[in-house]
């Protein structure tokens, strides 16, 4: 959802959220014996800065006031959500999920992508994108690259596959790390055993709950440094030397 906003740090790309959500609760920073690798997709998976960037800019539109006001905390995931989809008409009339397929096709998946999930599947490491964009999208980099789950906001559509203007969500993006807590609860999987792989700041909470964090291709010196391996060149087979040592 994000894609523009004013800094509080010079070192950051965006007004600093840690102001607004809870402190983060992590005890473990070990990883061992790796079972799980949860990868952002926007910027990791995907070679695109968002894809809600990428919807907006197909309809000349922008976000920037309600990234400000998410940022703050003066509105919620679920708001900012219907406030992005609520710009996305043709006509006068919200799109069809159809259309918003066919705006986001022309993704293209990250450099390396094929090769280090086809490494970590014959590993039998399980992967997982977490994502506070796109469903539409998720699932089909998922279906492209053989990754087992996906978990990602999307957007509600009537009987005709209209948009409504409301969504669905399932990823705060201040709150990624709440995700992951409830994905390895429910699969009976420690976070020791888990890395998390992401670009930005809202991909910290992540590297601070799981056993590592990696920053690839980070987008500022915050994710630098609350990331335990940093890995700069958009090529994610470069992720394989890396986690060889735990698998």
């Amino acid at each position: 959802m994000l894609y523009d906003s004013a800094p509080m740090n010079p070192n950051c790309r965006f007004y600093c959220y840690k102001k607004s959500r809870d402190p983060f609760n992590y005890d473990i920073k070990k990883v061992c014996d790796l079972k799980l690798v949860f990868f952002d997709m926007d910027g990791v998976l995907t070679d695109t800065i968002s894809s809600w960037k990428h919807i907006h800019d197909y309809f000349g539109t922008s976000n920037e006031r309600s990234v400000d006001e998410y940022l703050k905390g003066n509105i919620d995931d679920m708001e900012f959500i219907k406030r992005d989809v609520s710009l996305w008409r043709e006509n006068g009339k919200f799109i069809t999920e159809d259309v918003l397929r066919n705006i986001l096709i022309d993704i293209p998946l990250m450099k390396g992508a094929e090769k280090c999930i086809s490494f970590l599947n014959n590993k039998n490491i399980l992967t997982v994108i977490v994502s506070a964009g796109l469903d539409i999208l998720a699932e089909r980099v998922a279906k492209q690259l053989d990754i087992n789950y996906v978990i990602a906001n999307g957007v509600k559509t009537d009987k005709n596959g209209r948009l409504t203007g409301e969504g669905i969500l399932k990823v705060r993006l201040m709150y990624k790390d709440e995700a992951v807590r409830k994905f390895v609860k429910k699969h009976n999987i420690s976070l020791e055993n888990c890395t998390a792989v992401g670009n930005s700041c809202f991909d910290v909470p992540m590297f601070e709950t799981c056993g590592m964090g990696i920053a690839f291709n980070p987008d500022d010196e915050c994710v630098r440094e609350a990331a335990d391996m940093v890995i700069e060149v958009k090529d994610l087979s470069k992720l394989i030397p890396a986690l060889e040592p735990y698998v």
